[in-house]
């Protein structure tokens, strides 16, 4: 059985798993030879050139393994009968981590300490906290919950929505609501930080619009350590110029930022180049469940992870 993957690291890990023949494509290199004997594919995390292309050099193909949650470039082009498995929990704690890192930063402003640090300023102030706040996160998945673990020291209300509603365990067994989508115009005035992770789909495009940043309370604060597309750009520059909200973003639209983008300098907003689930906990993490897959695929098993449906 023929697997391309984007590493070594990855390479290695998977080499031991009987009838595995390996080789690495990193995407940035023209397509080797061999492409029509592949049957599993782990992409590169920076998503391929020519996703179609490559699919149909690769008749035999069955299973694509994405090393990231997000599968939204591969999703449209998947050809019948390949399954699509996506990195679910790989980054749970490396998104997590930035994300209350993130709160953290903004609201006791580190950054404009940092600058004054530079500048060999004594800039005392009062700041902002964390502690007392209600955090909203939409998308609550298992990032989500892995946020909620990192978050329960820190004294805050969590209000947690998804697409549908749901009930779950509380820390002590009691059942906690996890809201609805449809809930979110009553839930996003209660919020003083709403962390979005969503995925990137058709339904989430600039579902954080002009109306629901007005939504927001003044002060609250925006992060964003789902997708860019999933925030209008141009509604979030107008709130942070307006100096009512601020943002802490791991990515943006469009992503890279260029030079000179309006974001870069706007008031209140923290950015950073799209490094959430960039960790060596992220690395091993994909690389056991890259593993893990391929063993179930090689022994005629049913991978976990596989997207089907609305995505």
């Amino acid at each position: 059985m023929m697997i391309w993957v984007p590493s070594v690291e990855i390479a290695e890990a998977v080499t031991d798993i009987p009838g595995v023949e390996c080789r690495v494509h990193d995407g940035r290199d023209p397509m080797p030879p061999g492409a029509e004997e592949v049957e599993v594919l782990v992409p590169p995390l920076i998503a391929l050139a020519d996703i179609p292309g490559m699919f149909a050099a690769m008749p035999k193909l069955r299973m694509v393994q994405t090393v990231s949650a997000g599968v939204e470039p591969y999703l449209p082009h998947i050809p019948d009968g390949v399954l699509l498995c996506n990195a679910r929990g790989a980054h749970d704690a490396g998104t997590a981590e930035w994300a209350v890192g993130a709160m953290l930063a903004v609201l006791r402003e580190f950054p404009g300490f940092a600058v004054a640090q530079r500048a060999g300023e004594w800039t005392y102030h009062h700041t902002g906290t964390l502690a007392d706040s209600t955090v909203l996160i939409v998308g609550y998945g298992s990032i989500g919950a892995a946020l909620e673990r990192r978050l329960a020291g820190f004294e805050v209300e969590l209000i947690r929505v998804a697409r549908t509603p749901r009930e779950m365990a509380g820390p002590g067994g009691e059942p906690v609501p996890v809201h609805g989508e449809a809930e979110l115009p009553r839930l996003v005035p209660r919020a003083d930080v709403v962390v979005l992770l969503v995925p990137s789909t058709p339904a989430t495009a600039a579902m954080v619009d002009a109306a629901f940043l007005a939504r927001m309370r003044d002060g609250a604060l925006l992060v964003n350590a789902a997708r860019g597309p999933v925030v209008d750009t141009g509604a979030l520059l107008a709130e942070l110029r307006s100096g009512r909200l601020r943002a802490a973003l791991d990515v943006t639209e469009p992503e890279p930022l260029p030079r000179g983008h309006p974001l870069w300098s706007a008031p209140g907003v923290f950015i950073t180049p799209h490094v959430a689930g960039s960790t060596p906990a992220s690395l091993r993490r994909v690389k056991d469940l890259v593993y893990a897959q391929v063993a179930r695929y090689a022994a005629g098993e049913r991978p976990v992870n596989v997207i089907t449906g609305a995505y």
